[in-house]
């Protein structure tokens, strides 16, 4: 029993520890779960207090040091920059929002996950911005029809100042917030799997950067030099695409018309300094610029500084003229400018038509030749003139009378002057053939004319001069002074002036018979002589030119370089081209004396210079040696042969030669029967007839 009664005590004593044990261990889990609770407001304290801290720490200090740190090693650009810091400064406004966020979680984190929700939570935010300031680019489908999700990589600091991270957000999920938040309800619905269809494509708005027009005022206030030093430095650290972005502004704005821009009265002022080739550019610009370039007075004036007196119209100007209609019209100036352009180019490169033959004369000499353009005279010593047609190089007469050679002559209109060995001139009417008047009054031969008007002073064998009227038939006025025959004359309606065998040239008045100056230095013949109403120029066989002033009678310049007798002269503008028997040429300025060009070279004449025309740019010389030549004044060179006969060098000759703008008649024979007595034409013309 004793031992029954123990063992009763001690089941009793088993139940009372099992009780105690389980009374225990009830207030261990009730202190467990209080310290449990306990520990986790402890917890959430902290981690507020943490995640405080650290954004405090990270928008203040840390933040600003891993910017500007990135900044520095290109990683970034300013404005990035600035960004990024404001993102950062306003993640503190969403701090105590993420406590609570993280505070309900029913998960136990670590101390730092706290920080990566909370940069979580900013990253958030800042896609949030983006999406209201700037839109999204459509999202491209993939092969399967499946849309591939945008990202974006933005750069945030972290705890540590060296460490940044990447951090990339999908584009639905930025997309489906910004719909819940009703900042944008044309947002496309979120799909049941979480992606979303393509949207269309949003206009882009152009939005000024800040700070833009302060940066502008203090750009004006600098001066020129500064604007530009600043130009040259923000070009050199702008990215290739942003460098062709400012070629393509500024390009445009130096490919402005300003001659359309200027009035007409400007742009016409503008235009009057280019060259008339660069107007036939300009012309090709646009219609505005063809019809400032048409314009007839500046054309009259560009074509008067070329040396063409005269407006052209060609045959389609012709038909509209003539049924009123004025479109197409243009400028008769600018015709006849292209139309000398033409037949220039013509005369230099051999472009001509077929030369046409005049045969006559027999086999004797042609002694003088006139040209008129349309009709063709020529003299010859078997006592006859033959007229010509230079169109259809048809003898249209031969007129007869003369009973000695004819070794002068002159044209006017429809009448002809000549002058013979018979001692008489004739005067001929070219459409009849009739001899008009007959003039007696020399005793010897009359060797040369010069005509004006309708009076003609002739010079003789005689040692006079005689001055007729060609209407009357009269002789009018008798000059006597000279001491051996008179060789050459000149008259301009109120001077003649002659010269002689006897080494003289002389000035006189026609009216009162008197004899104004006499010139005297030359040392021999004077065999030519020209005249342009201010100075007299003479030829003479003592191989020098002499230049005159006419009023006071003095000589200006002597002109010495010719071996020989210069046997004809041509003065135009104060310039004097001379052919010399030398074979030379040579161009010369009267006022100051001085030569300016020889014509010679390899291809100059091998024998005396016959006869020369010098015609705008050109001179045309012809020789002994069976050829003519085509020269260019400016370079001194021969531009090309226009005539070369099959006997040169064996007895041909080309005796004159008389030119026009578009044709070259040419006096041909020989002295040894080797050559055929005849005329050469030649026609440079660009229009069709």
């Amino acid at each position: 029993m004793f031992g029954n009664k123990r063992g009763g005590e001690g089941d009793c004593n088993k139940r009372e520890t099992r009780g105690k044990r389980e009374k225990c261990s009830s207030s261990k889990s009730s202190n467990t779960a209080a310290s449990s609770s306990s520990s986790d407001s402890n917890s959430d304290t902290k981690n507020m207090t943490r995640s405080r801290r650290l954004s405090d720490k990270s928008g203040d200090t840390v933040g600003d040091t891993d910017i500007n740190s990135v900044f520095s090693i290109g990683r970034i650009t300013r404005g990035q920059m600035n960004r990024l810091k404001q993102i950062s400064s306003e993640s503190l406004n969403f701090e105590l929002s993420g406590s609570v966020r993280l505070k309900n979680s029913k998960k136990s984190v670590a101390a730092g996950s706290s920080i990566d929700q909370t940069r979580k939570f900013v990253m958030k935010r800042k896609h949030e911005l983006d999406s209201e300031k700037s839109p999204e680019k459509k999202a491209c489908k993939s092969t399967h029809g499946r849309s591939i999700v945008a990202t974006r990589t933005a750069i945030l600091p972290l705890a540590s100042p060296v460490q940044h991270k990447a951090v990339t957000r999908n584009t639905s999920t930025r997309r489906a917030r910004l719909a819940s938040d009703g900042s944008n309800s044309d947002a496309p619905p979120v799909e049941s799997h979480g992606m979303i269809t393509a949207p269309t494509t949003p206009t882009k708005v152009n939005q000024t950067p800040p700070g833009n027009n302060e940066w502008l005022q203090r750009f004006l206030q600098w001066n020129a030099r500064d604007k530009i030093q600043v130009l040259e430095n923000l070009i050199g650290v702008c990215q290739p695409h942003e460098v062709r972005h400012m070629l393509e502004v500024i390009e445009p704005q130096f490919q402005r018309d300003f001659i359309s821009l200027l009035p007409k009265e400007l742009a016409l002022y503008v235009l009057s300094f280019l060259q008339p080739q660069d107007l036939l550019i300009a012309a090709q610009t646009c219609k505005f610029w063809r019809i400032l370039s048409e314009d007839n007075l500046m054309w009259r004036e560009k074509c008067l500084e070329e040396g063409i007196s005269e407006p052209y119209m060609t045959k389609i100007m012709r038909n509209n003229w003539k049924s009123k209609r004025s479109v197409g019209c243009g400028s008769t100036w600018k015709a006849s400018f292209l139309r000398h352009a033409r037949i220039e180019a013509n005369w230099r490169s051999g472009n001509t038509k077929t030369p046409k033959l005049l045969k006559g004369h027999d086999d004797h000499v042609i002694t003088c030749l006139q040209f008129n353009g349309s009709r063709i005279v020529s003299g010859s010593d078997d006592n006859t003139l033959k007229v010509w047609s230079a169109i259809s190089g048809k003898c249209l007469r031969t007129l007869t009378g003369h009973t000695g050679g004819v070794w002068a002559s002159q044209m006017r209109k429809n009448l002809i002057i000549s002058g013979s060995t018979d001692r008489t001139l004739k005067i001929w009417n070219a459409d009849t053939g009739l001899c008009v008047h007959t003039l007696y009054g020399h005793t010897s031969t009359v060797r040369c004319l010069a005509l004006h008007d309708n009076i003609v002073v002739s010079g003789s064998r005689d040692a006079t001069l005689r001055a007729w009227n060609i209407d009357t038939g009269e002789c009018t006025h008798c000059l006597v002074g000279h001491m051996a025959a008179v060789r050459c004359v000149c008259y301009d309606g109120e001077r003649v002036v002659s010269g002689a065998y006897d080494y003289m040239v002389k000035v006189w008045d026609p009216e009162t018979e008197e004899c104004l100056h006499t010139l005297q230095g030359h040392t021999n013949r004077v065999y030519s002589l020209q005249f342009d109403g201010h100075y007299v120029v003479s030829g003479s066989l003592d191989t020098s030119i002499k230049v005159w002033e006419i009023e006071r009678g003095t000589c200006l310049h002597t002109l010495m370089g010719h071996q020989s007798l210069t046997s004809g002269m041509e003065l135009r503008d104060n310039i004097l081209v001379s052919g010399n028997a030398d074979s030379t040429v040579k161009v010369w300025d009267i006022l100051t004396g001085e030569c300016l060009k020889t014509l010679e070279g390899s291809n100059k004449h091998h024998s005396a210079v016959t006869c020369l025309q010098f015609y705008g740019k050109f001179v045309i010389t012809s020789s002994d040696d069976g050829t003519v030549k085509l020269w260019d004044v400016k370079t001194g060179k021969v531009v090309r042969d226009l005539v070369t006969l099959d006997s040169r060098g064996s007895g041909g000759v080309v005796w004159r030669i008389r030119a026009s703008q578009t044709k070259l008649v040419c006096a041909v024979g020989s002295r040894n029967g080797t050559e055929e007595t005849k005329l050469l034409v030649l026609d440079f013309d660009s229009d069709p007839k």
